[in-house]
């Protein structure tokens, strides 16, 4: 069964095929030639999540998800949230938005936060929510040069490295966004 991910990245829409033990035959926005650009104008990583499958879901007549991730800070109400990416402002470029993370937060609090992914599933015309999550910490130095984003000023709870210290595959053991494309395998294995 064809499965379309809203990614217009092919290695992401691979790597989450195999995920699904192929069961399913993960398709890309460049799979299915679509080119034009999503706004993401939710304020919730579930709602963007959401609207980048509906956006698909809407001119093609396939089962269709979309994910959506970002980091939390508690002490920061939250933030940077749903602005993750973009948090330095455009265009994106995670050391900066680090570093504006950092100019944020007291070295002297324990600065607890943790990575969120929201995946949006549309089957059938109903719309389906798998959410995953890594608590952590922010720590006040850059460390590791595995992963990307906020990794290396992330320190997963229980470990004593940041994110951007373990393997691929240590990380894919513990990470968000396996969690919630784990529930939405077991969903789809029960549905499908």
């Amino acid at each position: 069964m064809d499965l379309i991910f809203a990614t217009s990245n092919p290695n992401k829409a691979k790597e989450i095929g195999a995920l699904l033990e192929g069961k399913f035959h993960v398709l890309s926005l460049i799979d299915i030639g679509f080119t034009d650009e999503i706004q993401e104008t939710g304020t919730t990583l579930k709602e963007n999540a959401y609207i980048k499958a509906q956006a698909i879901a809407s001119e093609f007549n396939m089962p269709v998800f979309a994910d959506d991730t970002g980091l939390e800070v508690f002490h920061l109400n939250n933030e940077p949230g749903v602005r993750s990416a973009r948090y330095a402002g455009e265009p994106s470029n995670s050391n900066n938005n680090m570093d504006l993370l950092l100019s944020k937060l007291n070295p002297e609090e324990p600065n607890l936060a943790r990575f969120v992914t929201w995946i949006c599933l549309i089957l059938n015309g109903e719309v389906h929510y798998f959410e995953g999550s890594l608590n952590g910490k922010i720590i006040h130095q850059k460390v590791g040069s595995n992963g990307f984003g906020y990794d290396p000023i992330f320190v997963p709870e229980h470990y004593s490295e940041t994110l951007a210290q373990l393997t691929l595959e240590e990380k894919n053991k513990i990470a968000h966004r396996a969690k919630a494309f784990d529930k939405m395998k077991d969903f789809l294995k029960l549905n499908i």
